[in-house]
């Protein structure tokens, strides 16, 4: 079985390196993590992660300014982007996540088991 190719852009180093950590242990997953969002179309076009995993708030770039880059660039315009955000809180959106700028997002803190569940489902889709 291939591993999907996760990349995980988030300004908390202690945040990616614990996800890339979890889900590399699935055995499923081969992550690459950047702190950086204005390295992250750089990135996103060495590593062609099937799915982004972006932090909405960063001090150098804004997350929904990172999707554009990636949302309007010919290699990278097919990667799935999901926001991980501290911005709207896990009640505020119900248990399933929702859409924020027709992105999907995930509230943090996020769970292993909701994160794994949601990257699974929306994988396979």
């Amino acid at each position: 079985m291939d591993k999907k190719k996760i990349m995980v852009v988030d300004d908390e180093k202690s945040l990616t390196d614990m996800l890339k950590l979890m889900l590399e242990k699935t055995g499923k997953y081969e992550i690459l993590t950047e702190n950086k969002g204005a390295q992250a179309l750089a990135a996103a076009m060495l590593f062609k992660p099937d799915m982004l995993l972006l932090d909405v708030m960063m001090p150098d770039m804004d997350g929904g300014d990172v999707a554009k880059q990636i949302k309007n660039n010919e290699e990278t315009k097919d990667i799935r982007v999901v926001f991980l955000t501290a911005a709207v809180t896990r009640e505020e959106v119900g248990r399933t996540g929702s859409d924020m700028g027709g992105y999907p997002f995930i509230a943090k803190p996020v769970s292993m088991e909701l994160l794994l569940g949601y990257i699974e489902k929306n994988l396979e889709e």
